[in-house]
């Protein structure tokens, strides 16, 4: 098996639907994609794939939103952007990538330039619901073609309550890179290495476990695997703005520097870090596909999902508020299955979403799936935020 990879998500801004948003996007990518270290082909490239979507979005979506943000891995970065609309979706998406084709009004290079300007590219339409769209831009040398990007197993998109621009809710991914439990594993220090996945831009328990879940009110340190595993984090911090944004960034910093391997000891060492901000609620999960299970601990109001192919499972998360009140943990496992997806969110998207209703999600990468779960749960009157991990690894 292939080791799992994850780049790190630095959000920069969300650019939203009106007359300047093409120019604006367009302007923060150059100076973004120059920043990074592209040279100015590569910028001008990136540039123009931006001011493509986004003038798309302005004339012909919905309610449409572009994200940018910077991709990093241990040895290079490089430029995404992620667009979300809500209509009214594309009836042939093979045929909007075709040569040629180009909405009216665009600066006419169409998606299917956009897609190969990129080095990795995935597209979602739900024709009457909306579209979302990924691409990543690394640095070519010239001549080359692209490179196919950086495939990472995990992504997520959080976003703002209306009126803000800090959001209060953050997300982030680390590999345990597998091997013996070593002494002390539980509390803060320095990390075993490996990627992260961050951006830093409830309650589903109340009754019986799934059926099929095992739980143990322990310490939730099993044995370690001696191959690779991913953790993941997320974290929405009690209220919003700048003061809820510090308390999900703290809850994210003490994710990373912490040595511990399982979530339970993982989430005390963020109730620590947390004492002396707001709090947040805090889900903690860790997935070891070479034992087929995901192991999971939340508190608060984070929902988690393991969503497959003919099946939906919730992940169980207990009352309190992490950094304030935060009873005795209990760590829940299931099964994990690969071609599924771990899916965790807050609650500024609803519980009610179907995954029925998005035919083909499990098909595409972890940042489309994110985007599409926001589109059609996410709520406005209150910060969001989702991540993904997929068991294609």
């Amino acid at each position: 098996m292939t080791g799992p990879v994850v780049v790190d998500c630095e959000d920069v801004a969300w650019f939203r639907d009106a007359a300047e948003m093409p120019s604006a996007a367009r302007g923060a990518a150059a100076t973004l994609a120059r920043r990074i270290g592209l040279d100015g082909y590569r910028s001008s490239e990136v540039a123009l794939a931006v001011s493509e979507a986004a003038t798309n979005l302005q004339r012909h979506a919905r309610d449409g939103a572009l994200l940018l943000r910077v991709l990093r891995t241990p040895d290079r970065a490089g430029v995404e952007f992620v667009t979300v609309d809500t209509g009214p979706g594309i009836a042939d998406v093979e045929a909007a990538l075709s040569d040629g084709v180009s909405s009216a009004g665009t600066l006419g290079i169409g998606l299917g330039a956009v897609a190969r300007l990129a080095d990795a590219f995935d597209i979602h339409s739900l024709p009457g619901k909306g579209t979302v769209m990924a691409a990543q831009f690394w640095a070519r040398e010239a001549g080359d073609g692209p490179t196919g990007g950086t495939t990472s197993v995990a992504s997520g998109l959080t976003r703002p309550i209306s009126g803000e621009t800090s959001c209060g809710d953050a997300w982030a991914v680390r590999i345990d890179e597998g091997g013996p439990e070593t002494p002390g594993s539980s509390s803060s220090g320095a990390g075993r290495g490996g990627a992260y996945g961050t951006h830093s831009p409830g309650l589903l328990g109340g009754g019986p476990a799934t059926p099929g879940t095992r739980s143990s009110a322990g310490s939730g340190r099993s044995s370690a695997s001696s191959e690779p595993a991913v953790l993941v984090v997320l974290c929405d911090g009690l209220g919003h703005g700048p003061l809820a944004a510090l308390a999900a960034e703290a809850a994210v910093t003490a994710f990373r520097r912490s040595a511990a391997r399982h979530p339970e000891p993982l989430l005390r060492d963020i109730h620590g870090a947390l004492r002396g901000t707001r709090g947040g609620a805090v889900a903690v999960a860790r997935i070891e596909p070479d034992r087929g299970r995901v192991l999971y601990c939340g508190i608060g109001n984070v929902s988690g999902v393991l969503l497959g192919p003919d099946s939906r499972n919730g992940l169980l998360s207990a009352p309190g508020i992490v950094g304030s009140q935060m009873r005795s943990l209990r760590t829940f496992e299931l099964p994990w299955k690969p071609g599924g997806a771990l899916i965790m969110h807050s609650d500024g998207l609803t519980e009610r979403w179907n995954a029925d209703a998005m035919p083909g999600l499990l098909r595409h990468t972890p940042a489309v799936m994110a985007g599409q779960l926001l589109r059609e749960a996410g709520i406005r009157r209150d910060d969001a935020g989702v991540v993904v991990v997929k068991g294609d690894w």
